[in-house]
């Protein structure tokens, strides 16, 4: 029996079986945000476009692609077993990725106004049940978002620590209590979240 059939995640407890993670895609680069509104309702048409998730983040705060690549995962999981607390999978995707449950709060992990360097998510949740989306066309989906950056394509994923630690509260005396690095305590707290629910 694998660890996944011991924990249900098989559907054998009730709960229906964990769908793969959606496809996505990451596309970095540097906006330049004059107005906000403006910006996100540009990622809102092509997210109507194509059919993706399309969601911003502020690259300074993602610590790796594996960061939002698990926080896509747990996100369709909650929607598929109809536990998630945002209606949009892209503000669900925004909770995990921030490790809470309070969506003004994590929506601080988005991009704001001003130049800056941004990670944009796009992903293709058609195939998650529960999610009421269309097959999504990824391909379409990226090149629209880097015609939004300038550098799009470059492969820094660099973070800042500092603003890091801030954001997710994590003391010296945690660092120092673990065997990895800031990033890990960062994807544990991503999958910690759905022990806190």
């Amino acid at each position: 029996m694998s660890d996944a059939e011991a924990l249900g995640d098989d559907g054998s407890d009730g709960t229906p079986p964990d769908p793969p993670t959606p496809p996505h895609r990451l596309v970095r680069g540097t906006v330049a945000i004059d107005d906000l509104d403006a910006f996100l309702a540009r990622l809102d048409a092509i997210d109507a476009e194509t059919g993706t998730v399309v969601q911003a983040f502020d690259a300074d705060l993602v610590v790796s692609d594996a960061h939002l690549g698990a926080a896509t995962r747990l996100a369709a999981r909650a929607i598929a077993r109809d536990e998630a607390v945002a209606r949009d999978p892209g503000v669900e995707v925004m909770l995990y990725a921030a490790g809470r449950r309070q969506i003004d709060r994590a929506l601080t992990l988005g991009v704001s106004e001003g130049d800056q360097r941004a990670v944009v998510l796009v992903a293709d949740f058609g195939g998650v049940p529960g999610a009421g989306r269309p097959a999504a066309d990824l391909d379409a989906a990226e090149r629209a978002v880097a015609e939004l950056t300038t550098d799009a394509g470059a492969d820094d994923d660099g973070f800042d620590a500092d603003r890091v630690r801030e954001f997710f509260d994590v003391s010296d005396r945690e660092l120092a209590a673990t065997a990895g690095d800031l990033a890990d305590v960062v994807r544990e707290r991503v999958a910690l979240l759905d022990v806190e629910k």
